[in-house]
């Protein structure tokens, strides 16, 4: 094989020819494509020899395979790289497949990932592949919040939303954080939960966190302006107030009792930050669901493809995507146009019942 990347736009008119009519001829019937199959309605009059040459170019580059002595090509997975990349000619949609995708978003029910799960039902059905949905996470207003130590590098977040819904999240928590200090956080949070989504309790913490690093400025700017005390790294996650001169500090009752206040506010600030990033993990924690229209193990095999295309609301954000996935041997040029219709379709029917 070639050391250099090969690229369609250095191939010849014979070179791309004979390569696209071996992929389109394996993507249609699994099997290797011989050099006399190419020949009948080649566009060009050569022989199977030429042919046969002009494959085998095309094995040096590493495009092509023979999987037997004697036996006609197949693409490699480079191959249908570059084929899908290049030369594939996307065909339209066919009717009867949108009418399936129509039939399937088109009916009454208002629970979306009900309807998803229909949906992920019917690609498998129109495309004979497994088919993928992943929904947004769940935006609600929270019930309770609980955080599980799974390990030292993985834990939970469970959150019971108002409406009843329920969703686990794995994350990495942050070093050094220990089951009771999860704890403690989730007890924070569950007191000032009620009402509040996912995003808004992060907003709540940071204005809190803002409004006591506003204190400790204040009632320490007196205590760095008379030399008592001194910022290190100030502003910074590590910023710590060094003291100095703690005999006047002592004979001040007033700057003592500063010193004090401000200590129980760097604990509280140290706090809320943690559980600030404890909301940031858990928000974008692993929260999707993978709706599987037919349960296999292409997920774990090298030979397998996935067609994918996201979905967005009505702001044009991405909060999902819809996919299919099935052998290397798939017909592109269908499934993409119906991947990529369901992924329009699936997008207005969030964007209309949000």
């Amino acid at each position: 094989m070639s050391d250099q990347t090969p690229n369609i736009a250095d191939m010849n008119d014979r070179s791309r020819e004979v390569f696209r009519r071996v992929v389109e001829g394996y993507l249609e019937s699994g099997d290797p494509v011989g050099s006399r199959t190419l020949t009948r309605d080649f566009t060009e009059k050569v022989s199977a020899a030429t042919i046969r040459n002009v494959m085998q170019d095309l094995e040096y580059l590493g495009l092509l395979d023979s999987p037997h002595v004697s036996a006609g090509r197949i693409p490699t997975q480079l191959g249908l790289r570059m084929f899908v990349d290049g030369l594939l000619e996307v065909g339209d949609l066919d009717g009867k497949d949108r009418q399936t995708i129509d039939r399937t978003l088109g009916g009454n029910d208002n629970d979306v990932a009900s309807v998803l799960d229909q949906v992920g039902q019917a690609l498998s059905g129109v495309t004979h592949g497994a088919s993928l949905v992943l929904t947004p996470k769940h935006e609600a207003a929270i019930k309770h919040i609980d955080f599980v130590s799974l390990s030292r590098e993985r834990a939970l977040v469970v959150l019971v939303f108002a409406d009843g819904h329920v969703e686990n999240r794995i994350f990495t928590p942050p070093a050094g954080q220990t089951p009771s200090s999860m704890r403690e956080a989730a007890n924070f949070l569950n007191a000032i939960a009620e009402g509040h989504t996912l995003s808004e309790l992060g907003n709540v913490i940071s204005r809190e966190i803002a409004a006591r690093r506003q204190e400790i400025d204040s009632l320490a700017a007196d205590l760095v302006e008379n030399g008592y005390a001194l910022w290190e790294n100030e502003g910074e996650q590590s910023e710590r107030l060094i003291v100095r001169g703690r005999g006047n500090l002592l004979a001040d009752g007033e700057n003592e009792a500063d010193l004090a206040r401000i200590r129980t506010l760097f604990d509280d600030l140290e706090r809320k930050r943690d559980i600030a990033q404890f909301l940031d993990l858990a928000e974008d924690g692993d929260g999707v669901r993978i709706f599987i229209g037919s349960e296999n193990k292409l997920f774990s095999l090298s030979g397998s493809s996935l067609v994918v295309s996201p979905y967005m609301n009505a702001d044009r954000k991405i909060i999902g995507a819809v996919g299919v996935i099935g052998p290397t041997r798939l017909n592109y040029g269908r499934i993409v146009p119906i991947v990529n219709y369901t992924a329009q379709r699936i997008g207005k029917l969030v964007a209309d019942r949000s």
